[in-house]
């Protein structure tokens, strides 16, 4: 009788958990998503904050990401942002996103002085606390895929800045439904970062304003 009580209130447990996951996954996305605009919405912004992802040891950037960049400049150059903040992992000497994302922007014509670069967006959240913290955005118009997206811009408004998004799908993505469930848990962590836990990230430093040249960021 005793293992039959534990049981039922282990599965009691069980069943609260994931209505709340599953509310709070619902909510993110409700928030985020009120938030994403299409490239024809009236709509300007200092920047265009492109999140990085995979490049290859050769500096290949991958689908995902060179659509990203892709849809960053076509906001570049359409007037809607004035600068472009490229955040991706250059954490390590061997590895490094944000001057490939650079250069795959400067073949398609943005001038280099446009183009930041924070080179420990290691995380979303970490990309959206040193987008105002480091970089002093205002406002911007997040890049990334439809399955990220209203994560990110979630965060970026409940940081304080004025953020919008815009989808970046240009193709179809291997890999798509494992990157939809991934990000259920994704929303309901960072929920809980913006909201209760409020960590720093990793690394901070001095602050290199987002109305100055891009170059400074340059190595």
């Amino acid at each position: 009788m005793v293992l039959k009580g534990i049981l039922k209130k282990l599965i009691f447990l069980v069943i609260i958990s994931i209505i709340l996951v599953l509310i709070i996954d619902w909510h993110v996305k409700k928030i985020g998503g009120n938030n994403i605009i299409s490239h024809d919405d009236d709509y300007k912004a200092q920047a265009a904050i492109v999140l990085g992802a995979y490049v290859s040891p050769e500096g290949i950037l991958c689908d995902m990401l060179k659509d990203r960049v892709q849809t960053a400049v076509e906001l570049y150059k359409s007037g809607k942002v004035e600068k472009i903040l490229m955040t991706g992992d250059h954490s390590k000497t061997s590895y490094d996103e944000v001057n490939h994302m650079r250069k795959y922007a400067e073949q398609l014509g943005v001038p280099t002085k446009d183009i930041f670069m924070d080179h420990a967006g290691l995380s979303t959240y970490d990309s959206m606390y040193r987008a105002r913290d480091i970089f002093c955005v205002k406002s911007a118009v997040v890049v990334t895929q439809k399955f990220h997206l209203p994560r990110a811009v979630y965060i970026a408004n409940s940081m304080g800045i004025n953020a919008k998004g815009v989808i970046a799908d240009k193709h179809i993505y291997r890999g798509a439904d494992y990157y939809e469930i991934r990000e259920i848990l994704a929303r309901n962590k960072d929920f809980i970062n913006v909201t209760l836990l409020k960590p720093k990230p990793k690394f901070l430093g001095p602050t290199l304003s987002i109305t100055g040249d891009g170059r400074i960021t340059h190595d």
